[in-house]
């Protein structure tokens, strides 16, 4: 393995999402009483740790392909791979984006690659793909 990066919620994100369940909870509680607010406060969290589990986003790249959550590409049909900024980003994921590219980004996550695909088979130009550390990835991926 050449390069692992896990992209989790962040924790003010996390926080904002509690205490939205958590005035939920009280409307509850107001309305139905304990028992009702103690169910619901339960039902809540565990939802809340099921949805910062899910919205995680694994990337690997190994000695012969690219992961990135369940997509996977070989390495060989990777071309160009281009360091995005913050504002670079922005705007790849706006107003210059491609309708057939494979985005994949979070959006606390501010900076990426864009990753040229050279399959003649595939009708995708490019993965763009969020990561905290881009450099680190553009790296991995330019020495296959």
């Amino acid at each position: 393995m050449r390069y692992r990066e896990v992209i989790r919620m962040p924790l003010w994100l996390i926080a904002l999402i509690y205490f939205f369940f958590l005035s939920f909870v009280l409307s509850v509680w107001a309305a139905l009483g304990n028992s009702a607010a103690l169910v619901t406060f339960l039902a809540l969290s565990a939802l809340l740790v099921l949805i910062s589990i899910r919205t995680r986003l694994i990337i690997q790249v190994d000695h012969s392909e690219l992961m990135v959550g369940k997509a996977h590409i070989e390495l060989k049909y990777i071309g160009q791979v281009t360091e995005l900024d913050s504002a670079a980003m922005k705007a790849i994921r706006s107003r210059d984006a491609n309708p057939k590219a494979f985005l994949v980004f979070r959006f606390w996550s501010s900076t990426g690659v864009k990753v040229e695909v050279i399959d003649e088979r595939d009708e995708t130009p490019y993965w763009l793909i969020t990561s905290n550390k881009a450099n680190q990835l553009a790296k991995a991926l330019k020495e296959n």
